[in-house]
């Protein structure tokens, strides 16, 4: 925690409390009035002091969003600051189990890959938009959402005008799915789409899934330099009065902005 080595009774004020961090001063007092950080003291004046404390509570929060995000990093320090650590390792579990769903999804995603042959003739799979949407787990719009952006091209039954899915719009609706759940956009997914569909090959799907599992491993080293910031933060936090949002007690110190 380089920066951090400061003694109990060390005052900062809010500019080098956000030079430290690459932050706006504002960006700091804005933190404080989330819960992101503890409640500053004020001097008798009405400026905010802050102390080391909330150095590591800063580098803390900073280190958890890039594995968490911002509102769950967001929520983990207010639990944390209330008091309230087994709420804040709970929401960390949650995140975590939102990691390990995401590298199923792309486990899925390449197993579906697998799978896929070239456009197939009309089959026994045929199906319409209604049990096709109830079994992939989507609304109706949905795919007629993905037929607007050219993913999906369900032929129209000649007497009726219904759309009918044939196996190989099931495919393709299930591949676009499955990259749906993986973050990836509408434009991004239909040229891959079509290269499958034209069985041209699935390279593009194959770099596709190599970006998309370094960016999960990413994600969990990301987690895991946010746990050694939070870590470091638990004890020093603990060792401060527990700060409330109650008006601080005045102190004499030279003003702060």
């Amino acid at each position: 925690m380089a920066g951090h080595n400061l003694q109990a009774g060390v005052r900062l004020k809010p500019v080098d409390l956000a030079r430290a961090h690459g932050l706006s001063t504002q960006a700091v007092r804005n933190y404080e009035a989330e819960g992101i950080l503890p409640a500053a003291n004020r001097t008798a004046a009405g400026y905010r002091i802050y102390e080391p404390v909330h150095a590591y509570a800063l580098s803390a929060f900073l280190a958890l969003i890039p594995g968490h995000g911002h509102p769950t990093a967001a929520a983990i320090m207010r639990a944390v600051n209330r008091d309230a650590a087994s709420d804040a390792l709970r929401i960390i579990d949650e995140s975590h189990a939102q990691l390990l769903d995401d590298r199923r999804t792309l486990q899925a995603v390449a197993a579906a890959l697998n799978d896929l042959v070239p456009a197939a003739p009309a089959s026994p799979g045929d199906t319409f938009v209604g049990p096709l949407s109830r079994k992939l787990g989507l609304r109706p719009a949905t795919l007629r959402k993905w037929e607007r952006a050219g993913l999906l091209q369900p032929r129209r039954d000649r007497q009726t005008g219904y759309r009918v899915y044939e196996a190989a719009d099931v495919r393709d609706a299930h591949l676009v799915h499955q990259l749906r759940r993986g973050g990836y956009r509408l434009e991004q997914i239909a040229p891959l789409v079509h290269q499958v569909r034209t069985a041209g090959g699935i390279e593009p799907v194959e770099s596709m899934l190599d970006d998309w599992r370094s960016r999960l491993s990413a994600r969990g080293r990301a987690m895991l330099t946010g746990a050694a910031a939070l870590d470091a933060y638990l004890p020093v936090f603990s060792a401060f009065p527990v700060f409330s949002q109650e008006p601080s007690p005045r102190i004499s110190a030279a003003p702060g902005l």
